[in-house]
């Protein structure tokens, strides 16, 4: 499967025509991580010129990263992305011909061109006027980082020694391509509003409501943005497939429901408050909340939570290894996730908190090894999130 990346291309001239700059970032298109930042002085010339400058060097270093990658190029100039997307006819001699060098930097069926607000487009501003505050300092405005220098240490540059070393993800040889899983919670239901457990193998299966069809939108948008997906799977529960729905409409995929990604079975619990089930069972919910042994009256422990959801990535990883997958999945499960990637003791399930409509993006590696990129984040639900219980 061909890796996706993002380019965010920009540029700058403080005169049009004056001393000016470009900037650029190449990114993981599933998870926003920085693999390449640079930017460069460009002389006296306009903004236009730094902008398509921008994006060909941009192209060029995610080109380097991969060479079979497919490529999303996001500019907030709409003139670089109309007249590169072929819609618009390109009249200056200069700009042709750096548009010519761009297209030929790979096939144009692994490049997109995309329009964003400004304010999407901050990283690559900062590079281009970064770029240009240094020669105007007297210092060279030649900008190219790497996330690899991160990790550099005086000590990898010794000899390895023999024996196996300690596993620390990205440091060790190259297995071939992770699976990558942006884990997507559901949206709210009536029970997430009224904050009420909601589990799995009881008499309620909830449907969404507006705000949790709004959260699932907002939430498909994002997925969108980061890439898409190879694979959409769900919870067979009623309220996952109603989210899975929503992204597929989005990316135009069909949701694959995955038995074993259910939410946690509360047995008697089911349908009832916090309050209410420490009303009533107060000595079995302290040794629920104490133990990931202990199962409510009827119900599932943590442990068992933990077994079940693993069981279910085993057929998932096997069935769709080295894939980017997008998945909507609950609380629960989404925890017992994140729990066995990290190697966390169950305990740390508990304290765990996910938005409705959040992301977890974990990363599976061939050799058994795991990673968590990101944890529930939220940032694409602004006035849209309430309602945090399963």
């Amino acid at each position: 499967m061909n890796r996706r990346l993002v380019v965010e291309a920009d540029g700058g001239s403080r005169g049009n025509p004056g001393p000016a700059a470009y900037g650029a970032v190449v990114r993981e298109a599933a998870t926003g991580e920085v693999l390449v930042e640079l930017a460069d002085h460009l002389g006296h010339t306009t903004n236009n010129v730094a902008e398509y400058t921008g994006l060909l060097e941009g192209l060029r270093a995610a080109m380097e990263v991969d060479p079979e990658a497919h490529v999303e190029a996001r500019l907030d100039s709409k003139l670089v992305v109309e007249q590169m997307s072929g819609r618009w006819a390109i009249k200056n001699e200069t700009l042709r011909r750096i548009a010519l060098e761009a297209r030929d930097v790979m096939p144009r069926d692994r490049v997109t061109f995309t329009w964003v607000p400004r304010e999407k487009n901050k990283a690559a501003d900062a590079l281009a006027n970064e770029s240009m505050d240094a020669v105007e300092r007297g210092r060279s405005g030649t900008i190219r980082r790497l996330v690899a220098d991160a990790y550099e240490t005086e000590a990898e540059a010794d000899p390895v020694p023999p024996g196996p070393r300690p596993a620390i993800v990205g440091w060790g040889p190259d297995i071939g391509a992770p699976t990558v899983t942006l884990i997507v919670r559901h949206g709210v239901t009536q029970h997430s509003v009224e904050r009420r457990f909601s589990g799995s193998g009881g008499p309620f299966d909830p449907a969404l409501v507006d705000q949790g069809v709004a959260q699932a939108e907002a939430a498909a948008l994002e997925v969108e943005r980061r890439g898409g997906a190879d694979v959409l799977l769900c919870s067979p529960m009623q309220r996952t497939r109603q989210t899975a729905a929503v992204i597929g409409r989005r990316i135009g995929a069909e949701a694959v429901a995955v038995p074993g990604l259910e939410e946690a079975r509360f047995g008697e619990w089911d349908g009832l408050t916090f309050a209410e089930v420490m009303a009533r069972w107060p000595s079995e919910m302290t040794a629920w909340l104490e133990s990931p042994q202990v199962a409510p009256p009827g119900g599932e422990s943590l442990q068992q939570v933990y077994d079940r959801v693993g069981a279910a990535l085993a057929g998932v990883l096997e069935e769709y290894r080295g894939a980017r997958i997008v998945a909507a999945a609950h609380v629960g499960s989404i925890r017992a996730l994140t729990a066995r990637a990290l190697g966390a003791p169950l305990q740390s399930m508990n304290r765990m908190e996910l938005a409705p409509a959040s992301i977890t993006t974990l990363t599976w590696y061939a050799d058994g090894n795991a990673s968590m990129r990101s944890f529930a984040e939220s940032s694409h639900l602004e006035g849209l999130v309430s309602g945090w219980t399963p």
